[in-house]
Order: C-alpha cells, then sequence, then structure tokens
C-alpha cells in the first residue's frame, strides 16, 4: 500500500511539473489542469469502488503553508521604488476597493431578500470575493513585466486584506468604535512584530554558514505566522514584508545601520532562497489543487440550485473590474479576467464557524465559483497568446 501511495503521488506531481512547463506554451493555467486530473482520479476511484480516506481535513493545512509561500515568492519578486508607485497604487487600489464592493452587493442583497444579518452574510461572501494569489501569479507568469508586477501585487494584497476583513467580522460579535480600535491595535502589534521578525530572519540569512540553512528560516517564517494567527493578528501582513525586505536590498542598504546586518549577503543569498521558495510553493500548490479537484463531485459541479448565482456573481465580479481597470486607464483585456478564486477562497470557506455559516454558500457555490473564475481566466489568456500570434504573423 505504501509502495502504491509513493508510486502514485510521484506520477502525479511529475504531471504537475508538465502542466507547468506547458502552461507558458497552451496558456491554460496549471490550476485548470490539476484540478481535472484531480476531479477525473475521483471519478476513477468512484467506478472502480477505491476507497481513500478524508483526503480534506488536510486542506486546510496545505492551503495555508501553500498560501504563505506563494505570498513570500510573489513578494521576492517586486522592486519597491519612486517609479513604481503608480502600478502600487493602483494595484491597492484593484485588490481593496473591488473587494469591499463584491462583499457589501452580494451580501446585502442575501441579507435584504432572506432576513438574515449583513455580518453573517458578509463572512460567507468574502470568501467569494477574494482574488487567489496561488492561481493569479504562477499565470501571469508569462505575461509582460508590468502586468505581471500589477498582478503580483493585486493579488498579494487582495489576498492580505481578504484574511484581515475576513477575520475583522468573524471573530468581533459586534461591530463598534470598540472593535475597530481594537483592530487599529492589532495591525500596529503585527507591523512592531514583522519589522523585528524580518531584521531577526535576515540577519541569520545573512549569517548562518551551515549548508542547511534555508529550511530552519522557512520553518520560523511558518512559526511566526501560526503564533501570530493564534493571536489573531494580520500575519501574512508579515510575509509580505519580509519578502519585500529581501527583494530590496539596494533600497535599505543605503542607511548606515543597516550595515551590521550585511546587506550584500543577504542580496546574494537571496536568489538562492528565492529559487527554494519557488520549488517548495510548487509542490504545496500542487498537492493541495489535487486534492481539492479529488474532492470535488459532479454534484458540486452541475448543482442547478447554485450554478445561477455563481454565474451572476462572476458578472457582476468582472464588470466591477472592467469599470475599475477604465477608470485607472488599463484597457489590457487580459486583465479583467486575472481575478481567480481558488486557495484563498477555499481556505476562508473552510474558516467560517458553524454558528455563522449558511446552507446557500455551500461547497458547490464555492466549487462553481472557482472553476469558472479559471476558466474565464484560461480562456482569455489562450485570446491573448493567439492576439499576440497574429499580431506577429502580420
Amino acid at each position: 500500500m505504501t509502495t502504491t501511495v509513493i508510486i502514485s503521488l510521484c506520477v502525479l506531481l511529475l504531471f504537475a511539473y508538465l502542466f507547468d512547463i506547458t502552461a507558458a506554451k497552451t496558456r491554460i493555467p496549471t490550476v485548470v489542469l490539476l484540478l481535472s486530473l484531480g476531479f477525473i482520479l475521483h471519478l476513477f476511484a468512484e467506478a472502480f469502488q477505491i476507497r481513500f480516506p478524508d483526503l480534506s481535513i488536510v486542506l486546510p493545512a496545505f492551503g495555508t503553508v501553500g498560501l504563505i509561500l506563494i505570498v513570500l515568492e510573489g513578494a521576492l519578486e517586486l522592486e519597491l521604488s519612486m517609479n513604481k508607485m503608480p502600478i502600487i497604487k493602483k494595484a491597492s487600489f484593484m485588490a481593496i476597493v473591488p473587494l469591499f464592493l463584491l462583499s457589501f452587493i452580494v451580501a446585502g442583497i442575501y441579507s435584504y431578500f432572506n432576513d438574515c444579518p449583513l455580518k453573517t452574510a458578509l463572512a460567507n461572501v468574502i470568501p467569494l470575493s477574494v482574488i487567489s494569489s496561488a492561481i493569479a501569479i504562477p499565470s501571469a507568469r508569462n505575461l509582460p513585466h508590468s502586468l505581471r508586477e500589477f498582478v503580483t501585487y493585486e493579488s498579494s494584497l487582495s489576498d492580505i486584506i481578504g484574511v484581515v476583513f475576513f477575520n475583522f467580522v468573524v471573530l468581533n460579535s459586534e461591530i463598534d468604535a470598540s472593535s475597530f480600535g481594537e483592530f487599529v491595535l492589532q495591525l500596529i502589534a503585527t507591523i512592531i512584530i514583522s519589522f523585528l521578525a524580518t531584521l531577526l530572519l535576515g540577519f541569520l540569512l545573512g549569517k548562518i554558514k551551515h549548508h542547511v540553512k534555508f529550511i530552519p528560516i522557512i520553518l520560523m517564517i511558518i512559526l511566526i505566522y501560526f503564533i501570530a494567527k493564534t493571536f489573531h493578528l494580520p500575519a501574512l501582513i508579515f510575509i509580505l514584508l519580509f519578502g519585500l525586505f529581501l527583494s530590496n536590498t539596494d533600497q535599505w542598504s543605503k542607511f548606515r545601520l543597516a550595515h551590521n546586518l550585511r546587506p550584500a549577503m543577504i542580496k546574494k543569498e537571496m536568489h538562492r532562497f528565492h529559487g527554494v521558495i519557488m520549488e517548495i510553493a510548487f509542490l504545496v500548490r500542487s498537492l493541495f489543487f489535487l486534492l481539492f479537484g479529488f474532492s470535488i463531485t459532479t454534484a458540486n459541479i452541475f448543482n442547478p440550485t447554485t450554478i445561477v448565482w455563481a454565474i451572476a456573481i462572476c458578472i457582476v465580479l468582472y464588470l466591477i473590474r472592467f469599470l475599475f481597470l477604465k477608470l485607472f486607464s488599463i484597457n489590457d483585456s487580459t486583465l479583467v479576467a486575472m481575478a481567480p478564486r481558488g486557495l484563498i477562497t477555499v481556505l476562508l470557506f473552510l474558516s467560517i464557524p458553524i454558528e455563522q455559516s449558511l446552507p446557500f454558500f455551500n461547497k458547490a457555490l464555492v466549487v462553481q465559483i472557482v472553476v469558472l473564475s479559471a476558466l474565464t481566466m484560461m480562456v482569455s489568456l489562450m485570446m491573448a497568446k493567439k492576439k499576440a500570434e497574429d499580431h506577429v504573423d502580420q
């Protein structure tokens, strides 16, 4: 049995690697192929009555670690400078405003017609409103550099703001001045802890001489994240700040106090560290989407009760994106579709307390929105590729 499991995992991960390689040519996002492969394996297991343990219980663990690594991977590719500020401002706006708009529009409509508290409706809608950096960042790999930067900033910030917004709504029994004051204190505490932890990890990265140095750093990052999460602090902010700290050594190395951190050594090690993060993130991300695909049933995908709502929510989502991208004079149609739902949506959905969960916002609706948004992005990327090829031919 052990041999069979190991062989199966190796074959599946090699398929995932093949999907990742061919994505540049086909423009089919790797996540679509991974979900499809997991779903086909589920159908195969049902047809031959092969019993598996409940694999959904490990989804939150894989998903959370994957989210940490993917946000860190994206942050390690970002540069902070004055000439980058326009794109950072636009990406920040696109990460925050559409998320709040979509959340309040859908939650408000549901709350009005079903006599449900707005707060409860928000707890169920927010997971559907967050862009998945786990899908968006790898899928944007073949876009022009400026668009790739925009997608990385937007999706990473959407994850962070989405998690903070979700925790604020879920963890506060009443939303008033007191809860806002507590939130501000938590945010300040997170920034202070992130700053100190970043300095410590940066110092260790430049100082450790042992041949094994990156795994302890990664374990400490995950440890700090979960400790912060235990105290309900927005821990993803720490991940983003640490990644930006490493990827912008040229900016902070100008300060005299920074010389003790050995910025030249950190810059040298950062490239190796980034490579390790990319490889581990690929492994965890692949396993997560394979397991999630395996957990999907035919009833989830073709549920007639929720499919109309899933399509309606996606239409509102893309309409909001289209309008705000036009507002910023960003006319690239590919960016309209670069708002997939995925890992973060599933994680937040699984985190909704039982007493706040609503039967309407079920797994079928989540699966349909994840699949529809991924397919929309896939079609958009394939059309962009065809347009580029036609332009070259002319």
